[in-house]
């Protein structure tokens, strides 16, 4: 399985109880089936993955290798902040019909270099499905550097790391230390573009939620190596990339969302809705994009 182009880091649909809406689910597969997404990660950071219990990811992924049958990749997000706890899950997460898995950086515990080497080895060493390593320091308070992203590479089944850190030299840097066969995807959307003109083979992507169709565009004509025409797309959606961010992320997504008529509103405490003060510039940026809220 080659991990390319661009993914999205889908959203968990809840009802107004915080029960999981497998409706709104299944129209949200449809809607990244319909334009142009190439895989989804499923109960990652924007799909609220502190709030999700087991069995709730359990139940997304079942639904959605069962409806897209192939058609997208699926990428569970099995990361926790214990070392034990991560070789369960990704254990039983090896045994459905998933095509790999996502391991985010332990947080809180904030471990050396060495321990994130040892942790992400484990894990490796009990997933029977492609890892894709996930560093994002903004969240977790770590930053695995480069020099440990290669030598994680060189372990079985580590296949590519998607990278948060916006910073050009960094994915210059993390290209040049892996083996050419190592997919470096961009965690960071307003950088995207710029991290694919230093090797990166795309994104994983918060934008691509509300518009998969143009997100995958630009990162296709990146990728291409045609400039203008992924600058030009992506100056449309230079206002998401920032506002989908003006409180944390999945808040705004999920408010657009709901606006598009595609999930209702519902997030999982201790997030809350999107403040009124914050809305009109969300929606401004989404109508710059082209996208039709209520």
């Amino acid at each position: 399985m080659s991990f390319a182009g661009s993914l999205v880091a889908l959203v968990t649909p809840m009802q107004p109880d915080g029960a999981i809406d497998l409706k709104a689910w299944a129209r949200l597969l449809d809607f990244h089936l319909a334009n142009g997404s190439s895989g989804i990660v499923v109960g990652g950071t924007s799909g609220e993955s502190a709030t999700l219990r087991e069995a709730e990811l359990r139940e997304l992924l079942l639904a959605a290798c069962k409806q897209l049958r192939g058609r997208l990749p699926v990428i569970a997000g099995g990361g926790t902040s214990s070392t034990a706890g991560t070789v369960e899950r990704v254990a039983w997460l090896s045994e459905l019909p998933i095509d790999g898995l996502l391991l985010v950086t332990p947080a809180y515990n904030r471990p050396t270099q060495e321990g994130l080497y040892l942790h992400f080895a484990a894990a490796a060493g009990a997933a029977r499905k492609p890892v894709l390593l996930y560093n994002v320091p903004s969240r977790t308070a770590v930053d695995m550097k480069p020099a440990t992203v290669e030598r994680l590479a060189a372990v079985a089944g580590i296949v590519g790391l998607k990278e948060a850190v916006p910073d050009a030299s960094r994915i210059r840097e993390l290209v040049d230390a892996t083996p050419k066969g190592f997919a470096i995807l961009s965690g960071d959307d307003a950088t995207a573009r710029a991290a694919i003109a230093c090797g990166a083979r795309g994104v994983i992507s918060v934008t691509a939620n509300v518009a998969p169709r143009a997100m995958s565009d630009m990162v296709a004509a990146a990728l291409a190596g045609d400039a203008e025409g992924g600058q030009r797309i992506d100056a449309r959606l230079a206002g998401l990339h920032r506002e989908l961010f003006i409180e944390p992320n999945p808040i705004p997504v999920k408010w657009t969302l709901s606006e598009m008529g595609l999930i209702g509103p519902a997030l999982r405490l201790p997030l809350t809705a999107l403040a009124p003060a914050h809305q009109p510039p969300v929606r401004a940026a989404a109508h710059a994009a082209g996208l039709l809220l209520k």
